[in-house]
């Protein structure tokens, strides 16, 4: 079982950049794969991006160019760099793990919230 831990959410103004960090533990040899995906209240939840562990990323169209995932094998971290941010980026940011960026996603962090406004 992998266990991962969200965190570097918190209140920023628009414009502003935040960067999210997702520790994994546990079984990390069953696990090729680290996304992100958030969640709005009222919403479902969405994919955000997603990172291979050879280094092939995958994002959601409508965030490419503002947000960056990355990743340190070393210490089985995960990052999303947020920048540019608008109030509709407001959610709750979900990491999970998964055998293939494409899912199904097996593993899900407790979430961190990230809010937007002035």
């Amino acid at each position: 079982q992998v266990q991962l831990v969200e965190s570097g959410g918190g209140l920023v103004k628009p414009g502003g950049s935040l960067r999210l960090s997702c520790v994994a533990s546990g079984s990390i040899s069953s696990i090729n794969a680290m996304g992100w995906y958030r969640q709005s209240p009222g919403k479902e939840r969405e994919f955000v991006a997603a990172i291979s562990w050879s280094g092939s990323t995958y994002y959601t169209d409508s965030l490419k160019g503002r947000f960056t995932i990355s990743r340190d094998n070393a210490k089985n971290t995960v990052y999303l760099q947020m920048n540019s941010l608008k109030p509709e980026d407001t959610a709750v940011y979900y990491c999970a793990a998964a055998r293939d960026p494409t899912g199904p996603w097996g593993s899900w962090g407790q979430g961190t919230q990230v809010t937007v406004s002035s």
